[in-house]
């Protein structure tokens, strides 16, 4: 099951909800997930690969969308912002290596 994790970007002040663990969203929604988080690329993709193997993508998908959609939003500049257990159960389950 998904934990939820607060994120900040330090620049601009924006807070976002960052999920880690397997996203049950994702197994019923499928694609729309992306495009409710405003990822409108990604929603295409994940869109076409559900389409070429007929529903397959969105199980395997369920497992690993939480997982690349924070490290987007990391790569983006996001900061974990959170009590600090949260964030090492984030770190640890996104393999961050806090230094």
């Amino acid at each position: 099951m998904a934990t939820k994790v607060n994120l900040l970007h330090p620049s601009t002040g924006m807070m976002k909800p960052g999920y880690f663990g397997f996203s049950w969203t994702y197994l019923f929604f499928g694609a729309f997930v992306p495009l409710f988080r405003g990822e409108l690329g990604v929603a295409a993709l994940h869109f076409l690969f559900s389409f070429i193997t007929i529903g397959l993508w969105q199980f395997i998908a369920a497992f690993l969308y939480n997982k690349q959609y924070m490290t987007r939003m990391l790569e983006k500049g996001y900061q974990l912002h959170d009590d600090e257990a949260r964030m090492d159960e984030a770190r640890a389950s996104l393999d961050i290596v806090k230094l």
